[in-house]
């Protein structure tokens, strides 16, 4: 790249970051100039360039100018489906190889937790997903709990009203223990039960939260209730933090296998009983 090519992707690429920090209404020619340090005339030309490539889009009424829907659809094409998944297998691999447990990849679909993958472990165990596919109410199990603990808090709210009488049905839960239930995860960072709707099941789960801080996946750790005991837990605990710290920090928001995480998966049928072995 000439040096003439290159400065000039750094203006067009400066003027971009300028309208990602504008307000909503976007921003006129001569606010972004100011925050980028180039002249008014030479900011305009810029941004008129992006307009006709549909990367930037101008109110005729006030003249502002904000980030188009190309730009987004861009971002949204690069995140094609399986990638979060794919990037997370061997984050399974490696924890299954290191604890010896069966792991789970649990992702947020609207009010519900999806298994997207897991890993399985030489013990044989229950879980409320059953397989890969499979779904369960948000605040069911300690990946659902870890997630919806997590969520903005109006967004948790109407989770919570939406939820409860799905809950009920498990027929433990109500209000008030749910909100505990949650304070405690909130303060723990981590999900962990050892004993509780599946008899001899153990389990313990913290969130990947992404960039803007909102928990939109899972990792959690299936297990025999006496292989998860108090002496055991902060380390199982340790290894699932960091790796989905990790794994957070790389999220793309875009990613389709985020906002669509049954795609190309094949749920079990919705008659099936729970997996028990």
């Amino acid at each position: 790249m000439t040096e003439n090519a290159a400065t000039g992707a750094h203006r067009l690429f400066a003027l971009v970051r300028a309208l990602a920090d504008a307000p909503a209404q976007g921003a006129r020619v001569t606010h972004l100039a100011r925050q980028t340090g180039l002249t008014p005339a030479t900011a305009h030309r810029l941004l008129q360039a992006l307009v006709a490539e549909g990367m930037v889009e101008q109110d005729t009424r006030n003249k502002h100018y904000r980030l188009g829907i190309e730009l987004f659809c861009l971002a949204a094409r690069s995140g094609h489906a399986g990638s979060f998944i794919q990037q997370c297998r061997p984050v399974l691999l490696r924890l299954c190889a290191s604890l010896g447990d069966t792991v789970f990849l649990m992702v947020r679909s609207g009010f519900d937790a999806v298994c997207v993958d897991r890993a399985e472990g030489p013990f044989p165990i229950r879980s409320f997903s059953r397989d890969i596919g499979g779904r369960v109410a948000l605040g069911v199990g300690q990946a659902a709990m870890s997630i919806l603990a997590f969520q903005p808090a109006a967004e948790r709210e109407e989770i919570i009203r939406f939820n409860l009488s799905r809950l009920r049905e498990y027929g433990v839960y109500d209000e008030v223990y749910l909100r505990t239930e949650i304070d405690r995860v909130r303060a723990q960072g981590f999900a962990a039960r050892n004993t509780g709707l599946l008899e001899g099941m153990a389990g313990v789960a913290v969130p990947i939260i992404d960039g803007a801080g909102n928990a939109v996946a899972a990792l959690s750790v299936g297990s025999l209730a006496d292989r998860l005991r108090p002496d055991r837990l902060p380390t199982v605990v340790e290894l699932l933090k960091r790796e989905a710290t990790q794994v957070g920090a790389a999220v793309n928001p875009f990613d389709v296998a985020l906002r669509f995480p049954l795609r190309g998966q094949q749920p079990p049928a919705a008659s099936e009983p729970p997996q028990l072995g």
